[in-house]
Parts: structure tokens; sequence; C-alpha cells
């Protein structure tokens, strides 16, 4: 009867956030409110924790009554959900609607329908892909490996009473904000979800003080998106790294393990930027860290994962004074095109590898300058490719950039590139104004390195390394994708060189990304086969970059050497603070820390699927 249903949730939910003030959002979990339910008791340190060896499961023995979820749903004021997937109006049942499913079918990619969702994910093979919107579906919608129960966050108290319920009733939790989830870590079979795509308070700080820093700073919440931060800068005149994709979350997930964007080479990463966060841990307690308060979180939290220690419910960035960008971009292809004044065509393969080799090589110059690309280089087949690259450079004049390109097209045009510097340069601002933009189902895995500048010093090395991209592009018929990037210790400043993001940051010159197909029809013989394939040619990039990690956000879920490439030599320290503030193992996610000591029994052998129970790994 409280149950969310297909193409409603902005409407419901609508008069829940509305108007949603701080003091409204940070109202905490009471004595009383916890007062004749056991059920969302804070945890008593005192006492041992008890783990079970599999987490509750629909139909399991210690599943919650319906009694027991009618009560936490009245101790939320209604803010339980329990939705059935979007695409279930597909698919013969109850919920079959045929002009839902083509509205869905047709039209949900080009809205903010996935994001505002309390279940969508935009890349759902780790769900299981149980409920795949079609027109003429055939089979069974299932929820896979879809939350069963969602508290739609608007509160602090709404989260502690989440994270209460599923340590103290042995649940699977998980956490999920805006869906931009590329690993499994925002679902899981039999569990529950906390939402917290609505807690999206916005305060500007004019003068704040702590530790070395003193200037402007923003407090928002973990709700918050990255086109309605950019909103509130141009409001308010001011600038915070944020993510480049305008629907991630301003904090949430991509905060948690580092948080790239434009700025990055500039300022920071999103993680260097927090100047205090405010939490729910495991206990159910909310909490403050920063660097005098609870300063083993504060470490933590800035980088070291999500998924893990807390639930991070607002921050307190860093601000900075309004900024300009100058944008350009290249195009090159290879036996297909066409050619303009920003694109070329050759008919030469040849002279192609050669001009991404002087273009890869280039983006050390690029981050060196403070600015960062973003490239995509993609095997069209029967021998054509395509390379595209945009150039970000902050707080630098068009005559700047125009000074800093000169030496790429120079050396373009003498391999066969025929491209000049382009005249129509000019500085944008950095936060313009946006509605909600859309933000489609992807399906995406990635799998990736952050390639040091070491590879970029070396002559032999940089050859080496670039073999490797060539090979898995040319003969794996994978797409690469680039982000050049350098936020260094001494960009990110205080606190952010103190944090726990991977170190391989620090001195990397290159984000490279491999994405092979991972289709919702792929079966899991199919996706084992996808998997030893790709692997071949991420072994190619290792052997290139020995030691070097990976960015958890954009990596791969099946990383052989998860624990070294996401967090490095961290890890020892993550995994102490982890232990203490989560005895109970309430947080769980693939590939976080401590995450091996459980596993997902999945229901359909779909390797790296969260379609399954969670239950402790035997020794």
């Amino acid at each position: 009867m409280w149950s969310l249903r297909f193409m409603y949730p902005a409407a419901l939910l609508a008069t829940l956030v509305s108007g949603a003030s701080l003091t409204e959002e940070a109202a905490e979990l009471t004595a009383e409110d916890t007062s004749g339910f056991g059920a969302i008791k804070f945890a008593d340190a005192a006492k041992p924790p008890k783990v079970a060896q599999c987490r509750a499961f629909p139909g399991s023995d210690d599943w919650p009554s319906d009694c027991q979820w009618r009560r936490l749903n009245a101790t939320l004021h209604g803010r339980l959900l329990n939705p059935d997937p979007p695409a279930a109006v597909c698919y013969q049942g109850d919920n079959y609607d045929s002009a839902k499913c083509r509205d869905l079918f047709l039209n949900a990619g080009d809205s903010h329908f996935y994001i505002d969702d309390p279940l969508s994910v935009l890349s759902q093979w780790t769900q299981g892909s149980t409920c795949k919107p079609a027109l003429n579906a055939q089979g069974n919608c299932t929820r896979g490996g879809f939350p069963v129960y969602v508290v739609n966050a608007t509160r602090v108290a709404d989260v502690q009473a989440g994270v209460n319920f599923a340590r103290n009733k042995n649940l699977r939790l998980v956490i999920k904000n805006t869906g931009h989830d590329f690993g499994g870590r925002s679902v899981g079979a039999g569990s529950l979800s906390i939402w917290t795509h609505h807690l999206k308070s916005f305060e500007f700080i004019p003068e704040y003080k702590q530790g070395e820093y003193s200037g402007m700073a923003v407090k928002y919440g973990a709700g918050l998106e990255a086109w309605e931060l950019y909103n509130y800068m141009a409001e308010y005149n001011f600038s915070v790294p944020a993510a480049g994709g305008r629907t991630v979350g301003a904090n949430g997930g991509w905060f948690a393990s580092g948080g790239h964007g434009n700025l990055a080479s500039f300022y920071g990463l999103g993680c260097d930027q927090a100047l205090e966060i405010h939490a729910v841990t495991a206990d159910g307690r909310a909490v403050v860290a920063n660097s005098e308060t609870n300063s083993d979180l504060f470490y933590a939290l800035r980088g070291g994962g999500g998924s893990t220690y807390a639930v991070v419910t607002s921050v307190v960035m860093k601000a900075y004074p309004p900024i300009n960008l100058v944008v350009t971009s290249l195009i090159v292809s290879a036996n297909t095109g066409t050619t303009s004044a920003s694109a070329y065509r050759t008919n030469d393969t040849e002279v192609f590898w050669t001009a991404m080799s002087t273009y890869f090589r280039f983006s050390a110059v690029v981050v060196d300058a403070g600015g960062v690309d973003w490239s995509y280089l993609t095997p069209m087949g029967n021998d054509t490719y395509n390379f595209n690259v945009r150039m970000t450079f902050p707080n630098r004049t068009a005559e700047d950039v125009a000074e800093i390109l000169e030496p790429l097209y120079r050396d373009l045009k003498a391999v066969g590139i025929d491209l000049d510097v382009p005249e129509d340069l000019k500085a944008q601002p950095y936060a313009t104004h946006t509605e909600a933009p859309a933000a489609p189902l992807a399906d995406t895995r990635y799998r990736s390195r952050i390639l040091p500048r070491k590879n970029w010093d070396d002559d032999e090395l940089f050859a080496k390394t670039f073999a490797a991209i060539r090979e898995s592009i040319e003969v794996g018929g994978y797409t690469f994708h680039g982000l050049a990037i350098a936020p260094t210790k001494e960009v990110a400043g205080w606190p952010g060189k103190t944090g726990a993001v991977n170190p391989a940051w620090r001195n990397g010159v290159l984000h490279s990304i491999l994405i092979g197909p991972q289709p919702p029809g792929l079966t899991a013989e199919q996706a084992v086969q996808e998997e030893e394939n790709i692997q071949k040619y991420m072994e190619l990039w290792r052997e290139a970059s020995p030691g070097a990690g990976a960015y958890m956000n954009e990596g791969d879920p099946g990383e052989p050497d998860w624990k070294g490439a996401f967090f490095g030599d961290n890890y020892p320290r993550l995994l102490e603070i982890k232990e203490k503030r989560d005895p109970w193992g309430v947080f769980w996610a693939a590939t976080t820390v401590g995450s091996d000591k459980w596993e997902v029994r999945t229901e359909d052998g779909y390797p790296r699927s969260q379609n399954g129970r969670l239950c402790r790994v035997k020794a």
C-alpha cells in the first residue's frame, strides 16, 4: 500500500523534498524514535558483534516480518519504498502497461528519469539485467539484484533508521545516490537501500576557517547533483571542482573514491576539497569528521572508497572565486569521416597511429598547464578509426592556450595531419545555469589504469605503453577512453594531500580506460569469455605500467589485484579503520576495503553480478 510504482516517483517524492532546509535535513534520530522498536536501536559498542553466515534474504527465517517493515515505514514517516523495476510495465502481469512501456523504451533515456528512479542504475549488468526495457518483452520481469526496499532519505534520521534496521536485522545494505554505478556498488539482491538522492540542501559560507584553510566554503547534501551545484556556482559567483558529467552526484560515490573533473589538474580532486564531512556510522550515530574530530573517518572518507565506513549525508567544501575555461577539441579519423577546420581524415592507417602517439605524448603538456582532456579512440570496423578529444584549460587566456597548443599542431603536421591551431579559442565560464540533463542507460563496464608520469619521461617506456594501447584497440577491437589529469599533492593542497585517495592519482598523467561490450543480453558463458578476452589486453597495460593503480569508480570489479590497484599502500590503514568503525560488516560493496570477507552467491552464474545472496567467505 505504500509502494512506489512506475513513472510516478517525481510526483510522489516532490512533497517530501520541496523546500527542505538544512535544519530539516539535519534532523537526527532520537531516543523517543527508537523507544519500543528495538529494530532501530543504536548499536552498543560494548557488546561484541554477532555476524551470521549469510545476510537475511526474502524467504529466509530471519527476514523481517511485514509488521516490522510497516513499523520501519512509520518511523520514516512513509519514506520506505517497495518499488517495482521500471521496466515491469513491459512484461505481462499486474504491472503491464503498453503505453508506459513504450514511453519508457522510447523517451526515458532522453530525460532525467533513471536518475530520479529509486532503483535504477545506469549500467544494469551487475543487477543481472532481469527486467530490461523492451517493446514486446518476452519472459518474466524479476527483481534480480535490485534492492527489495528503499529508504528515501530526506533527513539524517532516515539514514540512521535505515542503518540501524539493517544492522539489527542482519540485512544487506546498499547505498545509492544518482545511479552512476559501473561496478555494482548500488545494487544488491535481497537488500535494503539507502537512497540519498533527495538530500539536496545547500548553503554558501562567505568565510570559513579550519586548520590551514581560511576562505569561502559551501555546505551541501549528499544528493546534490553536479548540474545543481553548477547552478549554485553561477548564482553565488564561486567555483568548486565538480564532476564533468552533470548528472553525477556532487559528492556520494564520486567523492568517495576521488572525483575527477575539469579543475582536477588545477585545484585537485573532489575529495581534496573537503573541510568537514557529516556522516552516519555503522553504529547508527551521526558524526562530524574533520582534521580534529573523528580524524580517522576524515582520512578514510576522502578517497578511501564508498559504501565502506559510513553514509555521508553532507560535506563542507572549499570554494574558490569564479573561473573561466578555454575549451577546444580535435578530431582525427582513419579511412572514415570528413575533413573540417577541427577535424582531419587520413586514408593512411600508419599516419593515424603516429598521430595518436603524438597526441597522447602531448597529454603531459596539457596537465602541466593545469588542464585536462577527455578523449575517445573508437575502432569502427574494417580498419577505420575515430579519435576525438576535448581539452579544457582553467584560468588561461585564448593566447595562452594557442601558445600551449602550437607544438602539438606543429608535430601533427610533421606526421601528416594538416591542421592548424584553432582560431576560435576563447574563455568561457566554468559554471553556467542548466536544466536537468538526460541520463540514458549505458550498460558500460570499465577496465582502467592510471598511467604514471614515468611512462612519459622515458621514450622506450612510452613506446611500450602506446603499443599496448594500440594493440587493445586495433587487434582487440575495444574502445579506448582517456582522461589526461594530474591532481598532484601540490595542486590538492591542505587538507587534500593528507587524504586516503589512491596514491596513483598523485603522479599520474593519463587515466586510461578500456571499454568492452557488456550488453544486457550477454549470457554468463559469454561474459566469462569476454572477460578472458579483454584481460589479455589489460595484461599488456599492466606490463607497461607495473605498480600503477586504477580508479575504482571507473575500474574493473574483476581487477585481479584490486587492493593494490584501487588503494595502493593506503590499504592496511584503511582496513584498520574499517574494522574499528564497522565490526558488524554493515557496509559492503564489491572491491571496497574489507570486502573479501564476503561474497555474492549469484543466482545466474554471471561473473561480478550482484544478483545473489551475500554470505561470508568460507574458511
